[in-house]
C-alpha cells in the first residue's frame, strides 16, 4: 500500500507520508556518509513541532530476489508511534521514491506443520523413536525414584 513519496526539490529529496491514523506533512532523505558497507543509504528526518529536523529512520538498499529490482528498505520510529513502521521506497534520486508500507510477515520458526504417517516410519512398525526408556509398567527411567504427581504449592 502506497503511503507516500518523495520528489527531489532543489538537490533535496523532500516529501510526507500519511496513514489513518500518521500524518508526516514534511519530512526528508538525508544521504549518509560512510564508508561501512552496512551503514544506511539515507536517514529519514521529519521536522518537529519545535521546528528541528529530527531523526526518525532509515533506509538501507536492497535487491528484488524475484524481479533484481533494487529498492530501499527500513523503518519509521519514534516514542509517539505504537510500534515500528516498516517501509520500501520504490524509484530513483532523480525521479522520486514512492513509498510503500509492508506488513511484517509473521516467521514460522520451525517451518509449516506436517503430521508424519504410519509409513514415514519405516516398516518396522517401532515408530522410528527406538526402545523405550521406561522401566517395568512404564515406571520412570530405572525406576529408582518415582515422579510425583503433586506439585506442593
Amino acid at each position: 500500500m502506497n503511503i507516500g513519496e518523495f520528489k527531489n526539490v532543489e538537490g533535496r529529496l523532500m516529501g510526507a507520508i500519511a496513514t489513518r491514523t500518521i500524518d508526516l506533512p514534511r519530512i526528508g532523505l538525508r544521504p549518509v556518509e560512510s564508508q561501512n558497507d552496512r551503514a544506511p543509504v539515507f536517514e529519514v528526518v521529519a521536522l518537529n513541532v519545535g521546528r528541528r529536523w529530527v531523526q526518525i529512520g532509515a533506509l538501507w538498499e536492497a535487491t528484488s530476489n524475484a524481479t533484481g529490482e533494487v529498492f530501499l528498505q527500513g523503518s519509521l520510529d519514534d516514542p509517539s508511534l505504537p510500534e515500528p513502521l516498516p517501509i520500501a521506497c520504490f524509484g530513483t534520486d532523480a525521479e522520486g521514491y514512492r513509498v510503500a508500507w509492508r506488513r511484517p510477515q509473521r516467521r514460522e520458526d520451525f517451518g509449516p506443520s506436517q503430521r508424519a504417517t504410519r509409513r514415514d516410519y519405516g516398516n518396522d512398525g517401532e515408530g522410528g523413536f527406538g526402545e523405550s526408556t521406561a522401566g517395568p509398567g512404564g515406571a520412570h527411567g530405572d525406576g529408582a525414584a518415582p515422579i510425583e504427581d503433586e506439585i506442593p504449592f
